[in-house]
Parts: structure tokens; C-alpha cells; sequence
């Protein structure tokens, strides 16, 4: 049995070096699971954004944008786990530096631009909610919104020859860059997820007490608007189900992101976490790859309704 030095110069990210052939299967099968669903989900929303002008909005170029970066996860980075899961420990591929190096960037800036997507949406939602129109047509200018997009995989760029240094992480070795690289990352999430709350709770006292009552589901109806639009004011229930779904974004965001970040703290501050919980955390991280498609458009009726006419039978006799 390797010990657990050479196992991490060599091992897939999220399997132990002690793990039985029955749990790097499981591993594996669930990579496999994840990386077929979520590929399938992020190509389905973008297909969709491109091929329907109503979706052509400035929050959906965002989240098409986050949807690119999983893609690299789940369509690149999660069927090689899948494969290397099942090699033996001393297979020549597991210990290729360059190889290595491969994966770990693109893990990295798959979740670098997709962790910055989701708080591009977040601060895009907040404008458009809690500012004036002019506001939001002034700062999301066609130019505006690109150099975003592009500024999110510029700055991703730059912390992935970091990226190295988080295959340590869960192996028992500890040294000094490893466990500076993993504070970095776990300060940075907590950072882009104090900005992500600050304007999702912002929506939620928006939605609550705003005159105007604009439903935070109807939201990408307004973008391309020229001028303030006059929706007809949504329901109570309606108001409470907007906060509702805001709020379980952010709970299922806060689900994916934060054992990581504690995680790592606990590392850096105190003692390293278990290698299982290292594992798990990692896990749920990646896991918001496949998940995040479905976060944004499974209350969009415009998305179901696109959806629909695209699947076979959304050209039946019951879609006529």
C-alpha cells in the first residue's frame, strides 16, 4: 500500500489513498453521473439562449458564461476522475506532472469563472431590483457586459499555476504552499459569498417592501426594455415564492461552497480536517458544475417554455 506522500503526487483529487476498490467504483460512477448530467444541462441552456432572442438578456449572458466555465468541469475535467478512478495507484498516467498540471487548470478556471458567473448574476439581479432603470441601462451597456465576461476569465487565469498546490490537499502532507494556497481559495470564496448574500438579501428586503413590487421571477423581462416598464404588481404569494427562490439559491450555494471554506481554515489555523471530510468537501464544490443550470432557469418560464419546443414532443398534437 503506497503511503500517503507518493499517493499525492499522484492520486485524482478526491480519492484517498486508502480507499478500497469498492469506493474509488462509487467515485467514479458518481463522476460519471455528474459529468453526463451536467454536461448535457449547461449545453441545453446555452443552446437555448443562443437559438431564442427573448432569453438574449444581460443576466442570461451571464449565466451562459457560467455554463462555459462548468462545461470545462463536467465535459473535461470529471470524466478523466472517472477513468483515473479506476487505475491502479502506480498507473504512469496518475503520476505525469504535466498531467496533473492539465486537470488542476481546469478545475481551476472552470470553478474561478463559474463562482465569478454566479456573482456577476447576483449583482446583475441586485441593479436591476433595487436601482433606477437608468441606473441599470447606464452600468449594462452591450460593451459594459462583455468586458465582464471577459475580466472573469481574465482574472481566472491568474491563480491557476496555484492550482498545483490544492493536490496535497486530503493527503496528510501539509507544507507551507499547499496550505497557503488553500487559505487563498477558502478566503476568496468566503469573500465573493459575503458579496453574493449582500445582494441576494438585498433583493429578498426589495421584493418585501419596494411600492413597486417587482417580481424578481418576471426579472428578465425588463432588460432589453428602452424605458421603466409598468409589470402588473404580482400576487402576495407570488412576492413571498420570489423570496422563497432566492433564498434557495442561496442556501444551496452556501451547501456547496462553504464546507470547502471551513474546511481549509480549519487546515490553515488548526489541524487538518479528516481526509474523508476534505474529500466531501471538494465533492460539493464540484458538484455546483452540474447543479447550476438548474439553479437559474428552474423557475424561468421563458427557459421552460423554450425547453419545451425544442424536445420532441413539444412539436405534438398536445403542444398545437
Amino acid at each position: 500500500m503506497p503511503n500517503a506522500s507518493s499517493w499525492s503526487a499522484s492520486s485524482p483529487l478526491l480519492l484517498l489513498w486508502e480507499d478500497s476498490s469498492g469506493t474509488r467504483i462509487f467515485l467514479s460512477l458518481l463522476y460519471a453521473v455528474l459529468a453526463i448530467s451536467g454536461t448535457l444541462s449547461n449545453v441545453m441552456v446555452i443552446y437555448l439562449v443562443f437559438s431564442f432572442k427573448k432569453l438574449q438578456t444581460t443576466s442570461n449572458a451571464f449565466i451562459v458564461n457560467g455554463c462555459a466555465a462548468d462545461l470545462s468541469v463536467c465535459a473535461l475535467w470529471m470524466p478523466q476522475e472517472a477513468v483515473l478512478g479506476l487505475l491502479p495507484p502506480n498507473s504512469s498516467s496518475l503520476r505525469s506532472a504535466e498531467y496533473r498540471l492539465l486537470r488542476g487548470g481546469l478545475l481551476g478556471l472552470g470553478l474561478t469563472v463559474s463562482l465569478a458567473s454566479h456573482l456577476l448574476v447576483a449583482f446583475n439581479r441586485y441593479v436591476l431590483i433595487t436601482k433606477l432603470p437608468s441606473v441599470y441601462q447606464a452600468l449594462y451597456q452591450r460593451r459594459h457586459t462583455g468586458c465582464m465576461i471577459g475580466l472573469s476569465w481574465a482574472l481566472a487565469l491568474l491563480p491557476v499555476p496555484l492550482l498545483p498546490g490544492l493536490w496535497t490537499l486530503g493527503s496528510g502532507q501539509s507544507d507551507g504552499s499547499s496550505r497557503y494556497t488553500a487559505l487563498l481559495l477558502a478566503l476568496a470564496v468566503l469573500g465573493q459569498t459575503a458579496l453574493l448574500l449582500h445582494c441576494y438579501l438585498g433583493i429578498v428586503r426589495r421584493v418585501r417592501g419596494s411600492a413597486k413590487r417587482v417580481s424578481v421571477l418576471n426579472f428578465h423581462l425588463l432588460h432589453q426594455l428602452p424605458s421603466p416598464a409598468a409589470p402588473p404588481p404580482p400576487r402576495r404569494a407570488q412576492r413571498r415564492l420570489s423570496s422563497v427562490s432566492a433564498l434557495l439559491l442561496c442556501c444551496v450555494f452556501l451547501l456547496g461552497t462553504q464546507p470547502l471554506v471551513w474546511v481549509s481554515l480549519l487546515g490553515f489555523f488548526l489541524r487538518p480536517a479528516p481526509p474523508a471530510l476534505q474529500a466531501a468537501s471538494w465533492l460539493l464544490l464540484c458538484s455546483l458544475s452540474a447543479l447550476n443550470p438548474l439553479l437559474y432557469t428552474w423557475r424561468s418560464e421563458e427557459f421552460r417554455r423554450a425547453a419545451r419546443s425544442v424536445l420532441p414532443r413539444g412539436e405534438g398534437p398536445a403542444a398545437a
